[in-house]
């Protein structure tokens, strides 16, 4: 183009001179904007310098891009040359001035070389396919591949030949990068889409600071050879990636001919899927000819080919333009990885880390970036600035700034950084950047403040480019072009380096020129400041954007978030630092910035959830730094749980810092949990100083030496740290060098677990060696680490000689040292070989130590060692070298030492190949140890296991605390107290021959101390070995126990064991089961579980033998078959066993001639006390052979036989028969049977009991028994349930009764009970009651029932329940009954009583035979008692015609009226209870007024929970009014109001002959109460006055209190709940002055307090029988008084002060009080020493019943206490320990009490703090304890 055009096109000649002129003289600022407007531009001849042409030409080309791009390089080049103002405008203004000279321009521009598609390289293009393919030869095809290859290099070299000025590109020179930390796992799966994936193999080698050619491994395997590099945002993947292939292009990885280069967030704008020829060549660089050629190069090399594939995590996005073109890039990268394409070749990819698409081979290595550590900072800082004295500065600023020094570690930031800190050093004081730069935010506006040097923001620029990344951000999209961007934002963004440009290919032969921020951050920083200062953007908005982003999210339609900072950002423009520039940028007032900051943080305080993952908890820390809000820190550090836990994702030493940041805010402490996590070589440097720090763990294959070291540096300064873990890690005798440092500064650490780190034995053996230097330890795991035998010794030596160890555990690869720290050692400095005083040395002393060395392959000569290592040391409680190898030689050695070693507990040498040989040793080693208290050796189990006593030194503080039980205990009980030796050598494979060497050796073992149980079970004896024992256990000395089960033993064996129960006096049982192979001699008091030796068994074995009758003696032989000759010789042989004796027979089955047999040799036993036949089967004759038994034996007492098959014989020790008890239940029984059976039971003298339940008798069976009943001699209960009898065999029974006359009672029940009991006096005509339940009778079978009562005068009451009798029925039954003389009472039971009404059931009566004197009606609970007597007696007209005429009879039911009036002539008692008079008709009300006013006997009324309207009241009122012979009336519980309560009162003002009087629950106000008092006056009488729950309070009280002394006859006063004050209280009490009579004193649930108690105490009468005061606000000094005070009162029967605090005062006796039956002190806060003096004194009340001690404080001194007493409480039946404090020990001691002699039939013990298991055990050894929710106690018949 001429000047002239040119001057036409600008509208002036010297304008484009001008411009040509200006640039020609700065050739590289042109060449940097055309390269950043045009990157596909030739760059060849820009090399020309102050060349006009080819300026010219590059301005043609700027010029013929279109009107954006030519005025974005306008507005650049206003902004960053020195152009005259005038010319800016017309510069600005000149694509506007167009003309046809600009075509010509364009054509000009058209005449210049082809821009190429990548890096500028002079290539002709031809996409590759669009010609036939050629063949070239291996020549020619070299060549070309040598001239693309050089081409690729030239290419590359060209790239990195220039760079954009900026804050992001200070250091873009290769030869100044500063490579970041790398982290190698050379074996790592590939995340999935799933939470927590693992990154790595953990048993993986990793490298820390690994050089850039260590990320391929060219020794791999053939195939796919992956390497991904993972990093987070700013760790610099980019520029390593770039770096790589400028290093290739250098000629530095020569291993490689070829590097490709591809990012992902330009291949995701492709628009159709490539081939891979497409995707090298077309899109990438095309050789300059045969393209075909140079692939076939490529791929028969593909080993030496790279292609590196950047930013993966982004091939997950979308485009801008909504395609989903992911799918084809990732289609690509999957083929190359998995060699479905170019085979061979190496592939690396960059990506965030936490997800990777499954696409990645799961042999692919995995690398990780860590960034900057302090030396690498510091290096960079120094290459960034020039002048030394700028470096000197900026270093000097980094190292007293730690905040600032901890941001540097991320690259990217550590560049925006030194940027800021070029502007703020020369003119700042030191120190300044940490106000300036304390946050992320805080450097980013730093960077923008740079824009502007005058100080003024470009407030549209900056906006303008916040819109447009959150445009982007909001979209996906990261690629912007021309038309996205304004021409200014454009120009502002190519000014300051904030935009970058490239070529994008969408497709093969087309190319686009695209722009993006210089990072991800910037766009996300530009965006923020749009939200926060647009005034577009509404409150609303701008908080949806402050969110926690997952790094977990699904592969599914979901994408990777590209606003990782986003919300960081945010956070941080929050901050008050940022309020000032934030109102300048949005030109708005502090309060519409600050509503928006507040938003913000409103929004963050709602994030802070306990429920957040670890990735979004540490990204929510990092947001609290960035708004440097200190009540917001404060909030979420006291949120934060004591356990925080982060697991499987990575973290930097920024991420900790944050964490550190919000944990100084904290007040607690903190558990901190890292597993499985990559982490950041230095970030423990992080936590320095963090004292909230209690707990510290690290788990992972990532720690090495450097995170060692970095972590001892930390250690120190945490001075609340406890537990610190660094298990699974790679840490070498370097890092452990660093620990053996750090640790001992560390002497309040209480747990140090370095288990799993593959440490050396010397390595290990140096940290065992730390172990005096740390006081405060209590455990130290060096498990799964590698040691030897010498290691081993060492650290036994170490627990030996270390006063604070207390257990050494090795197994296998397991070495842990738990410690007991000393006391006093809390401020000592550790570290020092005399750390330990005087008194520690002590202490350690009387330590007791463990030593378990288990499967740690020691031999005999290694017990050499052991053995003198156990004399250097103190006391050993328990050593177990079990699962090594000693043998018999090295088992000898320690079991020798034994005897003069202290061991206290176990010695355990199981599973050491011991022989039979060997067992003798260890028998005859311990013959010289007399703290052997038990051995146990199984050759089979290869068990070895000696088990030592305390000595009796350590054994006294344990008695002193034992002493509330062993000083009641008997001389029995105490001997049995004391450890017993015991031998166990079960299944050691003795024979016959072994049994002499076998003695002799237990003879030698016992010379200290003599043997008490011997158990040679699963042995191989014999009969001959056995029966040679027999004769060598007097050589044994007494012994306690024999076990010789599973030995092959026959009949023989056992006659000649038999005989040991005469010979040995130490045997009391034997027990003998020949199927089984079990047998068991036992000495006194010693049971079976005893023997067992075991745990589970011993509180239950204790029980047993305390239980057992020590001078009995018992047999049992199970399962055997005896005959007739065998039982006699047994009974033989018993004869000489002394007594008493108890045999127990249990075999098949037993014949009747051997049962016969056995019953004859019976008289020969005269010690037989019981005798037992379990489980045997016998015949039908057998009852008839037991029921002889009491002629041939008259000793026997009870004969019981149980289905034919379990038989019981019990034995007096005299022959005389009292009362013999017989029973045959289930024996198939039938009529037939009945008269041999009651032949045999006449020959008895006096039968208190037959059972015949279960059998096959029916009716016929109990009419043939009832003929033959008056031979038997019973006088007791004769059972017949079960037995299918139905209402005929009543009947028949109640015909014939008066045949009967010592029948005293008759109980039947025909529902699923089948109950058919009699009962029997000695006397003859004896009252009887018969007792019918679900006896359904017909109309018939009601007739003779009605019969049969007339008939047995000597049947004085009737009870029918639920016998279906209905309304008619009872009619006819009442009618038809009729006697000459005497009483019958009827109680009914049905439910029509409950809704029948009452005029029905007076007609019923009325049609009575007899004259009613009792009736009670209860209609809730269906019940109806009604007494007649006979004959009936008519009244005389004239008396009849008086009551009359004071009923009001009416028109109605008079008829009813006049029959009742009748029939209630001679009533003497009505109660009616919870029954409705209503006003309905009243014909109820009316009917009981009649009732009142004709019963002129009445003495008793009772109608008690009942509704009563007020015309029904006033109808009882009035008949109450006549009632004058009243003797007791009961009015509690009614639903009454005020005025009815008056009228009541008022009805007995004529009723002076009252005895009991009861109002309770009733309305009693100050009016109704006045009138009661004045009622009272007159009741001289009186002598039960019961006012519960009235209310009367203090006033009504003292009314009360002033007429109670004119009631002289009165015996009980009950005026609980009412209200009543001290004031009250005192005055009452003083009344009782005048009572003479008075015997039951109730005034609970009153606020009495001790006033009253101290009044009451001094006026105690002294024939009180009951004292309760439960709920009176009573204290200890009012307790103790009244207690003093009933001393005084002999016949006090019940005392109850329940729920009183008497804590400290408890009530107790020092005289007697014979006849008290029942205390209550239930909750009453009572605690042991409190009650001791009370269980002491219990003693002196010998009927006491009841004990109630539930619901207080009480343990097991208290609970040893009642165990000594409760032998001697002859009566007592209960005591109620509920809801207290005592453990299993103490119900021990109770259950011991009980069977010392107790008769208590139950104790209490719910909701006591005993283990449910230990419960159990105990109720079935003592079933009278009671530990169930619900009362078990036992009803009686």
């Amino acid at each position: 183009m001429d000047s002239e055009s040119e001057s036409d096109l600008l509208g002036d000649q010297n304008l484009w001179a001008w411009l040509v002129g200006l640039l020609s003289k700065k050739p590289e600022w042109l060449n940097a904007k055309v390269r950043f407007f045009l990157p596909t531009t030739d760059l060849d001849c820009s090399n020309e310098a102050s060349n006009p042409e080819v300026t010219c030409r590059q301005l043609n080309r700027l010029f013929a891009q279109g009107p954006a791009t030519w005025k974005s390089f306008i507005y650049t080049l206003c902004f960053e040359l020195d152009v005259p103002l005038e010319l800016e405008v017309r510069l600005q203004n000149s694509w506007d001035q167009k003309d046809d000279s600009s075509k010509q321009l364009g054509a000009g521009e058209e005449r210049c070389p082809e821009p190429q598609l990548h890096h500028g390289v002079k290539r002709p293009f031809q996409s590759y396919g669009s010609s036939p393919r050629r063949k070239s030869s291996k020549k020619q095809q070299l060549e070309l591949a040598k001239k693309y290859l050089k081409l690729l290099k030239t290419s590359a070299q060209q790239w990195h030949g220039g760079a954009c000025p900026g804050a992001w590109h200070t250091l873009d020179s290769p030869h100044s990068y500063i490579p970041p930390i790398l982290q190698w796992s050379r074996t790592t799966a590939p995340l999935d889409a799933q939470e927590g994936a693992t990154l790595g193999d953990p048993d993986a080698a990793d490298d820390i600071d690994m050089s850039i050619q260590d990320l391929f491994s060219f020794k791999a395997h053939k195939g796919p050879r992956v390497t991904v590099l993972l990093g987070k945002a700013g760790m610099g993947k980019t520029t390593l990636a770039y770096r790589l292939r400028w290093r290739w292009a250098q000629g530095q990885l020569d291993r490689f001919q070829a590097l490709f280069l591809f990012e992902f967030r330009w291949l995701n704008m492709i628009t159709q899927l490539p081939t891979l020829p497409q995707l090298l060549f077309d899109l990438y660089l095309s050789p300059e000819s045969d393209p075909d050629a140079v692939f076939q190069y490529l791929e028969e090399n593909a080993h030496q080919i790279l292609l590196i594939f950047d930013g993966l995590d982004e091939a997950l996005h979308t485009d801008s333009m909504g395609t989903e073109n992911a799918g084809s890039a990732l289609t690509l990268f999957s083929d190359l990885c998995h060699g479905n394409l170019l085979p061979g070749c190496w592939v690396m990819t960059t990506s965030r880390p936490g997800k990777l698409p499954s696409c990645v081979p799961t042999e692919a290595a995995m690398v990780y970036m860590w960034g900057f550590d302090g030396l690498r900072v510091e290096k960079y800082v120094s290459h960034f600035f020039s002048d030394l004295l700028s470096q000197e500065l900026a270093l000097k600023e980094m190292r007293t700034n730690e905040r600032l020094r901890g941001m540097c570690a991320i690259p990217a930031l550590c560049r925006v950084t030194c940027f800021c800190l070029r502007r703020l050093l020369p003119g700042s004081s030191p120190g300044q950047s940490t106000a300036l730069l304390p946050t992320i935010t805080q450097l980013y506006l730093q960077m923008m403040k740079t824009f502007s040097p005058s100080g003024t923001l470009l407030d549209t620029s900056l906006l303008g480019l916040g819109k447009v990344a959150l445009r982007g951000l909001s979209t996906g999209k990261v690629i912007f072009f021309m038309e996205d961007i304004s021409p200014e934002l454009m120009a502002f963004g190519a000014v300051h380096g904030l935009l970058t440009s490239f070529c994008i290919h969408p497709r093969p032969g087309h190319k686009e020129t695209g722009y993006a921020f210089v990072h991800l951050s910037l766009q996300e920083f530009f965006a923020a400041l749009y939200l926060m200062a647009s005034d577009e953007v509404d409150k609303d908005m701008l908080i949806e954007y402050v969110t926690l982003n997952s790094y977990w999210m699904l592969r599914t339609k979901g994408r990777l978030s590209l606003s990782d900072h986003l919300s960081t950002f945010l956070a941080g423009l929050a901050s008050h630092t940022c309020h000032a520039f934030l109102c300048q940028l949005a030109q708005q007032d502090e309060a519409w910035v600050g509503s928006r900051q507040a938003a913000v943080i409103q929004v963050l305080r709602k994030l802070a959830s306990p429920k957040l993952t670890g990735p979004k908890k540490i990204e929510l820390y990092h947001y609290v730094a960035e708004t440097q809000d200190r009540e917001l820190a404060r909030f979420i550090a006291q949120s934060l749980p004591f356990h925080l836990s982060f697991h499987n994702f990575p973290l930097t030493r920024a991420d900790l810092a944050a964490l550190a940041n919000i944990l100084k805010h904290r007040d607690g402490p903190i558990d901190l949990d890292f597993d499985g996590c990559p982490l950041e070589p230095h970030c423990p440097e992080a936590l320095v100083g963090c004292g909230q720090v209690e707990n510290l763990r690290f788990k992972g294959r990532k720690c090495g030496d450097a995170f060692a070291e970095a972590l001892c540096k930390s250690l120190p300064t945490l001075g609340s740290l406890k537990t610190l873990w660094l298990t699974g890690s790679k840490i070498t005798a370097q890092g452990v060098s660093y620990l053996i440092q750090a640790l001992p500064l560390c002497s309040q650490l209480e747990e140090v677990s370095l288990c799993d780190n593959h440490l050396k034995y010397p390595e290990v053996l140096s940290l065992v060696e730390l172990l005096p230097c740390l006081p405060k330890l209590q455990k130290f795991d060096l498990s799964r680490n590698s040691f030897c035998m010498s290691t081993l010794l060492s650290s036994v030596k170490v627990a030996i000689t270390c006063p604070t160890v207390r257990k050494l555990q090795v197994r296998e690869s397991d070495l842990i040292f738990f410690l007991s720290p000393i006391p006093g050692t809390a401020t000592q400095q550790s570290g020092a070989s005399d750390v330990l005083g005087k008194d520690s040395l002590k202490e350690g002393q009387s330590r007791s130590l463990q030593l378990r060395l288990q499967k740690c392959q020691l031999k005999a000569h290694d017990a050499e060692a052991l053995v003198e290592l156990f004399q250097k040391g103190s006391p050993l409680e328990e050593v177990d070298l079990s699962g090594n190898r000693l043998e018999d030689e090295g088992c000898r050695l320690v079991a020798e030492a034994a005897s003069q070693l202290c061991f206290v507990q176990k010695l355990d040498l199981s599973n050491n190949h011991l022989s039979q040989t060997g067992v003798t040793y260890v028998l005859k080693a311990m013959g010289t140890c007399g703290t052997l208290e038990e051995l146990h050796i199984s050759l089979l189990s290869n068990t070895v296991v000696l088990t030592f006593a305390q000595e009796p030194r350590e054994q006294q503080g344990s008695c002193k605390r034992s002493s509330p039980l062993t000083s009641f205990m008997s001389p029995v009980t105490s001997e049995l107290s004391q450890r017993s030796r015991r031998i166990r050598l079960a299944y050691c494979g003795f024979l016959a021959k072994h049994t002499e060497k076998l003695c002799e050796a237990l003879r030698e073992s016992c010379q200290t101390r003599h043997l008490d149980h011997l158990d040679l079970s699963g042995n191989s004896l014999g009969d001959k070995g056995v029966i040679l024992l027999t004769q060598l256990l007097p050589g044994l000395g007494p012994l306690k126990s024999l076990n010789l089960s599973r030995n092959g033993l026959s009949m023989d064996a056992m006659f000649s064991l038999v005989l040991c129960m005469s010979s040995l006096n130490w045997v009391f049982h034997l027990d003998v089961s020949l199927e089984s192979d079990c047998v068991f001699l036992r000495g006194a008091g010693t049971s079976r579980d005893a023997l067992a030796g075991g745990p589970e068994f011993q509180a239950g074995a204790q029980l047993l033998e305390l239980s057992q009758q020590y001078t009995s003696r018992s047999f049992c032989l199970q399962e055997c078959h005896l005959e007739p000759l065998s039982i006699a010789y047994l009974c033989t042989t018993l004869e000489k066993c002394p007594g008493p004796l108890e045999i127990q027979l249990s075999c098949k089955s037993l014949s009747d001639d051997s049962l016969k047999t056995l019953l004859q040799c019976l008289p020969q036993l005269p010690q037989l006390s019981l005798l037992q036949l379990r489980h045997t089967v016998l015949s039908l004759r057998s009852p008839f052979l037991l029921a002889d038994v009491f002629k041939l034996c008259p000793r026997v007492q009870k004969v019981n036989l149980r289905s034919l098959c379990d038989a019981v014989l019990h034995f007096n020790s005299n022959e005389e028969q009292e009362g013999v008890c017989c029973g045959f239940p289930g024996c198939r029984l039938s009529q037939e049977h009945m008269e041999t059976l009651c032949c045999a039971l006449s020959k008895c003298k006096a039968l208190s009991q037959l059972d015949l339940t279960a059998n096959l008798l029916d009716d016929s069976g109990l009419k043939c028994l009832l003929e033959y009943l008056p031979q038997l001699p019973i006088s007791g209960w004769f059972d017949l349930s079960h037995n299918s009898i139905s209402q005929e065999g009543i009947l028949y029974l109640l015909e014939t009764l008066p045949s009967y006359p010592h029948i005293q009672e008759v109980s039947v029940s025909l529902g699923s009970e089948q109950i058919f009991r009699m009962r029997f006096s000695k006397e003859e005509g004896a009252r009887t009651t018969l007792r019918l339940c679900e006896c359904s009778f017909s109309p018939e079978q009601v007739s003779r029932l009605a019969s049969s009562l007339s008939q047995a005068q000597q049947l004085t009451e009737l009870w029918l329940t639920r016998c279906h009798l209905d309304l008619p029925q009872l009619t006819t039954l009442l009618n038809l009954v009729n006697r000459p003389a005497g009483l019958l009472g009827l109680r009914l039971e049905e439910p029509w009583v409950g809704y029948v009404s009452f005029p029905a059931l007076m007609d019923v009566c009325a049609q009575a035979s007899g004259c009613l004197t009792e009736l009670s009606i209860s209609e809730a609970q269906r019940k109806l008692w009604l007494q007649l007597e006979f004959p009936h007696q008519e009244d005389n007209s004239e008396a009849m015609a008086l009551r009359l005429a004071h009923c009001d009879l009416g028109t109605d039911h008079s008829l009813l009226m006049r029959q009742s009036v009748k029939t209630c002539a001679r009533l003497q008692q009505l109660s009616l209870s919870q029954v409705i008079f209503s006003d309905d008709d009243g014909t109820r009300s009316r009917l009981l007024q009649n009732i009142l006013l004709s019963s002129c006997e009445l003495k008793s009324f009772r109608l008690t929970f009942s509704r009563v309207s007020t015309e029904s009241l006033a109808h009882l009122a009035s008949g109450l009014g006549h009632c004058h012979h009243l003797e007791e009336l009961d009015f509690s519980n009614n639903s009454l109001c005020e005025e009815d309560t008056e009228l009541l009162i008022g009805a007995l003002q004529g009723t002076c002959r009252l005895k009991r009087l009861h109002l309770s629950h009733l309305p009693l106000e100050a009016s109704s109460l006045a009138l009661l008092i004045r009622g009272l006056n007159r009741m001289t009488l009186l002598q039960d006055l019961c006012l519960r729950h009235n209310q009367i309070g203090d006033v009504g009280t003292q009314d009360l209190a002033a007429i109670l002394p004119r009631l002289p006859e009165l015996r009980k006063l009950d005026l609980s709940g009412n209200r009543i004050d001290p004031a009250g209280g005192v005055q009452l009490v003083k009344s009782l002055t005048h009572f003479e009579c008075l015997e039951e004193i109730i005034l609970g649930n009153n606020t009495l307090g001790d006033p009253t108690a101290l009044g009451l105490a001094q006026r105690l009468p002294p024939q009180l029988r009951v004292l309760c005061l439960p709920s009176t606000h009573l204290g200890p000094e009012g307790a103790l008084c009244l207690a003093q005070a009933l001393e005084q009162c002999p016949h006090i029967e019940e005392v109850s002060l329940a729920e009183n605090n008497l804590a400290g005062g408890v009530p107790h006796f020092s005289k007697m009080l014979p006849l008290l039956r029942q205390i209550d002190l239930g909750s009453c806060k009572i605690e042991d020493q409190a009650a001791k003096h009370l269980a002491t004194n219990l003693t002196l009340c010998p009927a006491l019943e009841k004990i109630l001690l539930s619901w207080n404080l009480l343990g097991d001194e208290m609970a040893a206490e009642l165990a000594q007493v409760l032998p001697q409480m002859g009566q007592l039946k209960r005591v109620d320990l509920e809801k207290n404090q005592i453990t299993a020990c103490g119900a021990q001691l109770l259950a011991r009490g009980l069977v010392q002699g107790s008769c208590v039939p139950v104790i209490r013990l719910w909701s006591n703090p005993i283990p449910a298991k230990v419960a159990q055990s105990l109720q079935n050894q003592e079933p009278r304890l009671d530990f169930s929710f619900f009362d078990q106690q036992p009803q009686t018949l």
